[in-house]
C-alpha cells in the first residue's frame, strides 16, 4: 500500500525559503517493475488543486509547473525514502496547503506540469500549510 507524509510548513515572509519533505512507503524510486511519479501539490483556498513538480521513475526526470521554475527545486533521497520540495523566494501566492501524491500514470502526471491542468492522482497524503506574508 503507498502511503505518503508531508510535513515541513509554516509561516515565512515573502522572499523567504522554505523545505517540505515527503516520507513514502509501498514503492521505490529503484523499483525495476512498476513505474510511479511521485508529486507535489497545493490548493489555495476557494482555488482548483494545482501541480507543482513531480519525478517519474520512467525517464528519472523531474517536472515544472512554470510559475516555480527556478524558484523550487524537487529532489529524492530513496534511501529515505523521501522527496523534498526546496522553495526559495516565497511569494504570498504560493500560500497554500501543499500535499505529497503519487501515481502509476507517469504521462498523466507529467502533462499535468507542463499543462497546468489538474488530472487527478491516485494516491494522497496529508497535506501541510504554508503561508507567506507580504
Amino acid at each position: 500500500e503507498v502511503q505518503l507524509q508531508a510535513s515541513g510548513g509554516g509561516l515565512m515572509q515573502t522572499g523567504g525559503s522554505l523545505r517540505l519533505s515527503c516520507v513514502y512507503s509501498g514503492f521505490t524510486f529503484e523499483d525495476d517493475g512498476e513505474d510511479y511519479a511521485i508529486a507535489w501539490f497545493r490548493q489555495a483556498p476557494g482555488k482548483e488543486r494545482e501541480g507543482i513538480s513531480c519525478i517519474t521513475t520512467d525517464d528519472g526526470r523531474t517536472y515544472y509547473r512554470d510559475s516555480v521554475k527556478g524558484r523550487f527545486t524537487m529532489s529524492s533521497d530513496d534511501a529515505k525514502k523521501t522527496v523534498y520540495l526546496q522553495m526559495n523566494n516565497l511569494k504570498p501566492e504560493d500560500t497554500a496547503v501543499h500535499y505529497c501524491a503519487a501515481d502509476v500514470d507517469v504521462a498523466k502526471t507529467r502533462t499535468t506540469m507542463r499543462s497546468g491542468l489538474y488530472y487527478g492522482m491516485h494516491y494522497w497524503g496529508k497535506g501541510t500549510q504554508v503561508t507567506v506574508s507580504s
